[in-house]
């Protein structure tokens, strides 16, 4: 992942540590109010603080986990994670542009696209001009790949 993907992970899991005592709150609250076999806000807030806990495992596994790519030392002579990769679908003749990057950073919308779809893992690993085809739910589809850049 990038750099920026790592931070934008720390901080996420920074806001889900800072939710603990917001959460704690809530269920101290919801216990105050009575008999806790009936207590439909003490449920709601331990189900959140279950959720919360969740979230910060995965978080904290996934920053402990976390390879960050020196982008200076990524390849352009064949698709890797980090290019960015001009193609052009050949049968709809539609030129699309993205960036290949891993799953926690993508965002297809801003022409991020996760190294774990269909058609990135088909693109991995060819140069430019090869004709790659990809396999997606809806079929086969055929690439030429235009560019390669960072």
């Amino acid at each position: 992942m990038t750099q920026e993907g790592l931070d934008k992970l720390k901080k996420e899991l920074a806001d889900s540590l800072a939710q603990r005592p917001v959460i704690s709150a809530a269920i101290a609250e919801a216990r105050e109010k009575g008999d806790l076999s009936e207590n439909a806000e003490y449920d709601a807030a331990r189900d959140a603080q279950g959720l919360l806990e969740v979230k910060i495992a995965r978080l904290k596994d996934m920053v402990a986990n976390a390879k960050v790519i020196d982008e200076s030392k990524v390849n352009t002579e064949t698709v890797s994670m980090l290019n960015k990769v001009k193609i052009e679908n050949i049968l709809a003749k539609q030129v699309m542009e993205f960036t290949i990057v891993g799953e926690t950073e993508a965002d297809f919308a801003h022409g991020k696209l996760a190294a774990t779809t269909p058609i990135a893992k088909a693109l991995l690993g060819h140069a430019k001009g090869d004709i790659v085809e990809a396999k997606v739910p809806s079929g086969v589809i055929k690439f030429k790949i235009l560019d390669i850049s960072i």
